[in-house]
């Protein structure tokens, strides 16, 4: 797995502002907690998308990277640059149900970039977290 750039220049600064923007850990009502993890998605227009995880006992929840994915859906767009989720003691990786999330929206997913610490940087690439995906020949049969 890589190191990426460090400083403001590399970019993720901008990312890890937008998904700390969102944290707002607090219960919703007795089934429903939100806000303990926010992510921002970048995409390769350059847009920002951030979301929070929502979790329910009922066991319907949502990572925050998956609803800054909605949002991104949402606004229209679909080719994800980077990706970056955080909790309050810092940067974590996606969960292996956000990783296919990721892996499924476009053909060059595996080069999607997943800040997995911020200092000192670490930066790899969706496909060094999901190597040898199962989905890979849908895309080559389109």
């Amino acid at each position: 797995m890589g190191n990426g750039g460090k400083g403001m220049n590399d970019g993720w600064d901008k990312l890890l502002r937008a998904a700390r923007a969102v944290l707002n850990e607090r219960e919703v009502s007795p089934f429903v907690y939100a806000g303990q993890v926010g992510a921002a998605v970048e995409t390769e227009r350059g847009n920002i998308y951030v979301g929070a995880c929502v979790d329910g006992v009922c066991g319907l929840s949502t990572c925050a990277e998956r609803a800054a994915l909605y949002a991104m859906l949402t606004a229209g767009e679909h080719r994800v640059r980077r990706v970056v989720a955080v909790k309050e003691k810092g940067v974590v990786p996606p969960c292996g149900a956000c990783r296919e999330a990721l892996m499924q929206l476009m053909p060059d997913a595996g080069k999607i970039e997943i800040l997995l610490r911020e200092e000192p940087r670490r930066v790899c690439m969706l496909r060094e977290l999901l190597p040898d995906w199962w989905g890979g020949d849908r895309f080559e049969e389109q």
